[in-house]
C-alpha cells in the first residue's frame, strides 16, 4: 500500500486492486497509474488538501508480489484476507488467472461480504468473471473483453453482457473491456471524483486520447486495417485510411482489389470481422471523434471533411455507434475546457 498521510478521512478514496497469480499487468500497472498521478496533481493544484487517493494491491495468495502473466512480479502487495483497511474502490483485474480465483470459495465470499461496504466495486478486462461468479453483475449490464464475452454470457445467464462498449457502468458496478480500456474506466472514475480538469491533465501526461464515452465501440477501424492476412484486403484497407472522406461504395473498393463486389464483401468479413460499409463508418467516426475533441471546426466541415457529406449523417452515425450526438460528444470530451 502507497503510504501517505491523510488529514480528511471524507476525501481519501482508497483505492484497491486485486490481482490473482498470472494477472495481465496493465489491467493492474496502467489504472493504478492513472490513480496515482491524478492525486499527485490535485495536490500540485491544492497544496494544503490532503491527497485524495491511497491506492493499494491486494493478492489471492500469500506471496509478496503477484508474478503476472507477462513474467514480471508487481509488488508490494497484501493478502486479500489479511487485508483490514477501508475499500472505496475495489478493483479486480483480469488475466489467465482468473478462471482459478473463480473456483476458489473463501475469495468469493470474500469478494461477496467486501462489495457491499465499498463505494463502487468494478473489474478490468476478465476480471468481469470474477465479479460474476461471486453472483456481483446478476441482473446488471457488463462488458469485458470482446474475445471473451461470449464465455462470460455462456457461464453467467444472469449477467447482461454487451460485448461491444469500452466500459459499462451499471448503478455502482463499473466493467471495462480488455487491457488498456481499464486506464479509460480509471479516468472516468478520476473525473467522477476529481473533476474533468485533473482527469485530462492525467490524460495528456500519460499521452492517452482525451477521454473516450463508454459506450464507444471497441473495434477499432485502424487497427482493423493492420490484421487482415489477404494482401487484397490489406491493401484496400490501407488506402481507404487515406481516402476515407471520398465516396467508398462497395463496387469502388472491390475494383481497388481486383475482386468481383461479391468476393469482396465475403473476403473482407472474414478478414476484419465487418462489413466494408461498417469499416468506412468506424473511420470515419474515429476521425471525427479526434476532430470534436480537439478543434473548433463546426459541424458542417466535421461532417464534410470526415466523408459523412452532411451534418445528418454525422448525428445518425454517431448515434448508432457511440450512443451520443455529436454535439452532446463534444460538450463533454473536447479539451476546450481547459482553455
Amino acid at each position: 500500500m502507497r503510504k501517505e498521510h491523510f488529514t480528511d478521512s471524507q476525501r481519501c478514496r482508497t483505492i484497491i486492486f486485486l490481482a490473482a497469480p498470472q494477472s495481465q499487468i496493465l489491467d493492474v500497472a496502467g489504472p493504478f497509474q492513472i490513480f496515482v498521478r491524478a492525486s499527485e496533481r490535485f495536490v500540485d493544484l491544492h497544496p494544503r488538501v490532503a491527497p485524495p487517493y491511497a491506492v493499494g494491491l491486494l493478492t489471492t495468495t500469500k506471496a509478496q508480489s503477484v508474478e503476472t502473466n507477462c513474467g514480471l512480479a508487481l509488488s508490494p502487495c497484501e493478502f486479500y484476507q489479511g487485508y483490514r483497511g477501508p475499500v472505496d474502490t475495489l478493483l479486480v483485474a483480469g488475466g489467465t488467472g482468473v478462471e482459478a480465483a473463480a473456483e476458489d470459495g473463501e475469495l468469493i465470499n470474500w469478494l461477496r461480504d467486501t462489495a457491499p461496504a465499498a463505494r463502487r466495486i468494478g473489474s478490468i478486462c476478465t476480471g468481469a468473471h470474477l465479479l460474476a461468479a461471486a453472483g456481483l453483475l446478476d441482473g446488471k449490464r457488463a462488458t469485458t473483453h470482446w474475445q471473451h464475452a461470449a464465455e462470460l454470457a455462456r457461464k453467467f445467464k444472469n449477467v447482461d453482457v454487451d460485448p461491444d462498449p469500452i466500459y459499462v457502468r451499471d448503478g455502482n458496478t463499473y466493467t471495462s473491456a480488455g487491457v488498456t480500456a481499464g486506464m479509460d474506466l480509471a479516468l472516468a472514475l478520476v473525473e467522477e471524483d476529481l473533476g474533468s480538469p485533473i482527469a485530462l491533465k492525467v490524460a495528456r501526461e500519460l499521452v492517452m486520447y482525451l477521454r473516450r464515452p463508454g459506450g464507444q465501440s471497441q473495434y477499432s477501424a485502424a487497427l482493423a486495417a493492420q490484421v487482415a492476412d489477404r494482401k487484397q484486403i490489406e491493401d484496400v484497407c490501407t488506402w481507404v485510411l487515406d481516402n476515407f472522406a471520398r465516396e467508398l461504395p462497395v463496387d469502388r473498393l472491390a475494383e481497388k482489389a481486383g475482386m468481383s463486389p461479391r468476393n469482396f464483401a465475403r473476403q473482407f468479413v472474414k478478414e476484419t470481422g465487418v462489413t466494408p460499409a461498417r469499416f468506412v463508418e468506424r473511420l470515419r467516426i474515429e476521425a471525427a471523434r479526434r476532430r470534436l475533441e480537439e478543434s473548433p471546426d463546426k459541424l458542417e466541415k466535421v461532417a464534410s471533411d470526415c466523408g459523412f457529406g452532411t451534418v445528418q449523417s454525422l448525428r445518425r452515425s454517431f448515434v448508432r455507434v457511440l450512443r451520443v450526438p455529436p454535439n452532446d460528444y463534444r460538450q463533454r470530451f473536447s479539451d476546450k475546457r481547459l482553455n
